[in-house]
Formats: structure tokens, sequence, C-alpha cells
């Protein structure tokens, strides 16, 4: 009977190792999601709060700083560039008069009717653009007015307000916008990040 006896030569093969998939929490985190849409809820706070802002100004801005009684004169200091306009704040309608005149009988100054209905309510009391006044410079003025139970104010035109509207709207709608897309960026970012680690995680390269 005969033995046989082999020998194999040659290099053995190896086994194959992989690094093993990278272990630990998933980033970027759920928090920045979180964060994100915080800053929107803020920034959409901010807006509303900037709006209110621009108006209360606005009002502020227009509203009568000289009141005066029926038959009563007032000095006040009038600039074209200001939009300058006579109010009247009265319990029911009545017929009213005004004049306002300069230092001298050579200035020219008009009162234009107010277009439409023009109110601004403050303190309480509301006040209805009767005439916008037209003076050819700034300087000193003299007005005057009659209607019985009126109580009359030297102000601004309310359309001498709508810049500070634009830009409290443009605020208004501005920052809410600007927060929802950072928002909807950053959970888009996030979502496909963490979708790509899992994937590494997983061995799925």
């Amino acid at each position: 009977m005969t033995a046989q006896y082999g020998q194999h030569y040659g290099q053995q093969p190896h086994p194959y190792y992989s690094a093993p998939p990278p272990q630990g929490p998933v980033r970027p985190r759920i928090v920045w999601i979180v964060l994100a849409w915080l800053l929107f809820i803020v920034m959409s706070v901010a807006g509303v709060f900037a709006f209110a802002g621009g108006v209360f100004s606005s009002i502020s801005d227009v509203a009568p700083t000289t009141t005066f009684s029926s038959g009563e004169t007032v000095k006040v200091n009038l600039d074209p560039a200001q939009k300058p306009a006579i109010w009247a704040a009265a319990d029911q309608p009545t017929d009213v008069q005004c004049q306002v005149t300069g230092g001298s009988p050579d200035d020219k100054i008009t009162l234009s009717k107010a277009i439409g209905e023009q109110t601004v309510t403050v303190d309480g009391t509301k006040w209805e653009m009767l005439f916008s006044i037209g003076v050819p410079a700034a300087g000193e003025y003299q007005a005057a007015c009659d209607g019985e139970g009126v109580r009359f104010g030297v102000g601004r035109e309310l359309l001498s307000a709508a810049g500070g509207l634009v830009g409290g709207t443009a605020l208004l709608l501005g920052l809410p916008a600007l927060g929802f897309l950072i928002a909807v960026l950053t959970t888009v970012v996030v979502l496909v990040r963490r979708s790509r680690a899992r994937r590494r995680m997983m061995g799925m390269y």
C-alpha cells in the first residue's frame, strides 16, 4: 500500500477584510432643522413688529402737532418739503373755513381740498384731513379756521408718510420670506446629508 504525499507550494490566498462602516450618531443633527424653523418664527414676529412700528411712526409723523380752536389764530412753521396740512376733529359734520397767511402779502399760499377721506386716530381723537397747504418756502406762517364745535390742527399729509408704510410692509413680507427660505434650504441640506450618512453606515457607498 503506497501512501501518497503532496504539498502545495506558493502563496496562500489572504481573506479580504473591509473596513467596518462608521458608527455613531447620524450627522448633521435634526436640531439644525429645529433651529432653522425657530429662526423663521422669530423673523416672522420681527416683521410684524417692524410693520407695526412703521405704521405708528407714520401716524405720529402726520398727526397734528399744533392744535387750535375755531376763531383762533396760531403761528406755525411750515416747510413745503414736509407737505403740511390742516386737520380737523369734530363730533358731527359742519362747514369749515380756513386760511393761511405769511409774513408778506406777496406770498403765494394755497389750500387744496384733501383727496378722499384721510383720517388718523391719536389718543382716541379721530382727525380728518381738510386741506393740504402749499407754501413758497419754509418759514413761519399764521393759520386760522372757523367751524362750530371743531378742533383744528396743523400736521402733514397722510400720503407723505407712505414711505414709512412701504418700508414696514416690505419688512412684514421680506423677513418671513427670508426666514422661510433659510428654513427650507436648511431642512433639505440636513435631510440629504443624513441620508448619505446612513448609507455610509450601512456600507452602501
